[in-house]
């Protein structure tokens, strides 16, 4: 159910945040795009980029995503990833893994070929989707790697050769590297931390202004190679860090999301389609020359960046699974309050009043017309002289022997023998209740109640008296009938005429079948009633039992709902996330009763919704959850409250307690104050660092979001005359929230917590023979 449920609330956040005509619409990206990613561990990145790019640009059917891989089951698969394996040579172990991997790439000549074609592949695809771009002039190629991953040794490689292919087709490439580091301890975190200085000093390399290439990388159809070459300049314009714990030295939670909305954000700043209308001379647009002078130091050494993201939106997933929990409340509640059921009324529900039982007992038991039949049985001849001394049971013995009683077994006892055997009192309630029409339909609580033997008014209360009474009926007429057949024939009132002996036999005769026989029927009724009730209690019994079964069901819902809503609201940042179980228990009740004035008190329960209330679990637990999702959105997310900005929904939220408690209502000022600070509180840059206040740091601090709505004009005006850094935003149609981008740059290898934790590693590893370089250390700085 659990997986159930986040899906719901995924599509339901991911539709909110995608509907343009709720007020959120998507950036488009300027030029086109490559996304390179390089490793076997790239694959999750990979696959994130792809979903936050779909989700956040229009055109982000056109860009072009390539992942280089050294095992073929790491190979990322989905649609549009064009991929390529570097086959390693065999029997590698780890001591060898890196260097394999570079020699394995240059001596394989038939990889290179494919990567060539690949490469040639993907530039041909950007130009089929041209027309999604509003400038072909220059290509954005966003190089991906996990600085602890072998394969990232050919990185220089397969970076100069994409550059070389692109660069036949764009005037411009702009290359920009994206090194995703772990810190945090791993199993083989002593080989994988060499690995990390390995790579960065194998960066501080490509990143010096004299670095050089030239290799024969370029292969033509025919195979014939062609030098690559590069000038003296750093390989990237500009080389992002983006680690698993912040500056702060803290673990980030969701640290793979977190850093791919990093680079799809960077991406989007650098490469952003702006009409001329949304220009604004105060958005302080990012210019990318400017930030790379500001982190270089004067002897044109280059600094590296890293960035912190931040986002306070409208916490959709946990609006859905809150709603979704106190809509399902709600009916419960309805469900528990139905209308005054007088005693009769709930007999008269499971069939079980007078003239219901009246009609069971006529269905089980022969009609009484015929006793009139056994005035026609043989008789002895005796005349009523002989007879009218005797009892009433010696008289009917006289005349007819057994044959009276025999016939009464026949065609009474043995027929409502019959009858009772094939009595299922179970369907008789549900056909029954199926009788009832909608308005005067019992809830599964209340037949919980009605079925309870501790509960007042309860049916199976009332049927136990019934049987009670019934079997002390029963005895009375028993002894009442063994009273008439010891009685004197002489003492009975019938007719009697002197003389007439034929005529006084036949009136004992019609005496004796009318009388007695209709006490035996009498008695007969009696029996078949009780043992009719025993079994209607019988099945009341097991109907509470299986309704207080179904309830348990009902309630085991409605406390993973609570449970999934609470997780949810948990995760949600604190602030943003505040009173919103409160909130939406007061919005999901007036939404609810707003239908129903509308639309009738039982619309929530007719076929198209939720179906009947006493049947909601005939589908199981599944399908109740399955209609409850659909009712829910249909009915209540998709109305009017749930369409405000993040501003006001978040200003409600924070004042839902004023109408109740007279609390003092929280101010928009205040409220917005608030919302700066948890941005800047979250965008703490993910690289740890020796001295966060290094000598050449540098920060500029985007928002995206709609500068025609409240919060981004006070933003970007909060701290104006104290800021130490550069401040600008991206307008983006958008009602759902506001997201900050933190960047700052500067910062050198040395500077690096995972550098200086790692040297010893790296220089302890090298020592022991294992060849942590694919070139000659020779050629690579010194460790710093």
């Amino acid at each position: 159910m659990r997986e159930k449920l986040n899906q719901f609330a995924e599509t339901y956040a991911r539709a909110e945040e995608q509907l343009i005509g709720s007020g959120d619409g998507r950036s488009s990206i300027h030029y086109p795009a490559v996304f390179l990613f390089i490793g076997d561990r790239c694959g999750p990145a990979l696959q994130t980029v792809m979903e936050i790019n779909s989700r956040k640009w229009d055109n982000s059917a056109g860009v072009a995503y390539i992942h280089v891989v050294a095992q073929v089951e790491a190979l990322h698969t989905s649609g549009g990833v064009l991929g390529h394996l570097i086959p390693p040579f065999d029997g590698l172990d780890d001591k060898a893994r890196r260097s394999g991997l570079y020699r394995a790439f240059y001596d394989n000549e038939e990889q290179l070929v494919r990567l060539n074609a690949l490469l040639r592949q993907a530039s041909r695809q950007l130009a089929e989707y041209g027309k999604l771009y509003s400038s072909f002039e220059r290509v954005h190629l966003s190089v991906i790697t996990c600085a602890d991953d072998p394969l990232n040794a050919v990185v220089a490689e397969v970076t100069l050769l994409a550059d070389y292919i692109l660069g036949q087709s764009f005037k411009s490439v702009q290359t920009d590297l994206y090194a995703l580091v772990k810190e945090s301890p791993e199993e083989q975190f002593g080989y994988s931390s060499a690995i990390n200085v390995a790579f960065l000093r194998e960066l501080e390399w490509l990143q010096s202004p004299g670095f050089t290439f030239s290799a024969s990388l370029h292969m033509t159809e025919e195979r014939l190679a062609i030098q690559v070459q590069h000038a003296p300049a750093p390989l990237f314009d500009l080389v992002y860090l983006l680690s698993d714990k912040n500056e702060r030295g803290m673990i980030v939670p969701d640290e793979l999301r977190q850093n791919c909305e990093m680079i799809c954000h960077i991406q989007l700043l650098k490469n952003r389609s702006r009409v001329a209308e949304e220009y604004r001379p105060q958005d302080g647009g990012y210019n990318n020359t400017s930030f790379k002078n500001n982190i270089m130091t004067d002897s044109g050494r280059a600094g590296y960046v890293s960035a912190g993201f931040a986002r306070v939106k409208r916490p959709n997933e946990s609006i859905a699974l809150t709603v979704l929990y106190h809509f399902y409340t709600q009916l419960l509640e309805r469900m528990k309050s139905g209308r005054d059921w007088s005693s009769r009324d709930k007999l008269a529900y499971f069939g079980l009043d007078a003239p219901d039982r009246a009609e069971l007992l006529n269905s089980l038991v022969p009609e009484p017309s015929a006793i009139r039949d056994m005035m026609g049985l043989m008789t002895s001849g005796i005349g009523y002289a002989a007879l009218k001394r005797m009892t009433l049971q010696e008289a009917e013995e006289a005349l007819f022997g057994e044959g009276c009683r025999m016939f009464f077994r026949q065609n009474f006892e043995a027929e409502a023998a019959t009858q009772l055997r094939s009595f299922d009192a179970e369907a008789w309630l549900r056909s029954r209740t199926s009788l009832s029409v909608a308005g005067a339909e019992a809830g599964i609580y209340e037949l919980l109640e009605w079925t309870d033997e501790q509960a007042a008014g309860s049916v199976l209360g009332v049927i136990r008296n019934l049987i009670r009474d019934t079997a002390n009926d029963l005895a009375v007429s028993s002894a009442e009938l063994e009273a008439l057949y010891a009685a004197s024939v002489e003492d009975q009132s019938f007719q009697r005429l002197p003389l007439m002996d034929k005529h006084n036999t036949r009136n004992l005769i019609r005496y004796l079948t009318e009388t007695v026989y209709s006490h035996k029927l009498h008695l007969l009724r009696l029996h078949t009633e009780l043992e009719a009730l025993r079994r209607c209690e019988a099945a009341l019994e097991r109907l509470h039992k299986q309704t207080k079964a179904q309830v348990a069901q009902l309630e085991q819902v409605k406390l993973e709902l609570r449970t999934a809503a609470e997780d949810s609201i948990r995760l949600a940042d604190q602030y943003t996330g505040q009173n919103l179980f409160e909130y939406y228990e007061h919005v999901t009740a007036e939404m609810m009763a707003e239908i129903e004035n509308k639309r009738g008190k039982q619309v929530l329960f007719e076929e198209r919704f939720m179906g009947s209330s006493a049947e909601l679990l005939g589908s199981g637990t599944d399908g109740l959850v399955d209609r409850l999702i659909l009712t829910c959105r249909s009915l209540i997310l998709g109305a009017e409250p749930f369409k405000q900005t993040f501003e006001e929904e978040l200003l409600r939220r924070a004042n839902v307690a004023s109408d109740y408690d007279n609390r003092q209502i929280v101010p928009q000022d205040e409220l917005f104050k608030r919302l700066y600070r948890t941005l800047e509180d979250n965008a703490v840059i993910n690289v740890r660092l020796l001295d966060y206040t290094h000598e050449h740091r540098y920060e500029e601090r985007y928002f995206f979001g709609d500068y025609e709505g409240e919060f981004l004009p006070y933003a970007l005006g909060a701290d104006d005359s104290s800021r130490l850094y550069k401040t600008g935003f991206v307008h983006e149609k958008r009602s759902s929230g506001v997201e900050k981008l933190q960047l700052m740059g500067g910062f050198h290898m040395e500077d690096l917590m995972v550098y200086r934790n790692g040297k010893t590693y790296y220089e302890t590893y090298s020592a022991n023979g294992y060849e942590l370089h694919g070139i000659a250390a020779e050629r690579l700085p010194e460790l710093r």
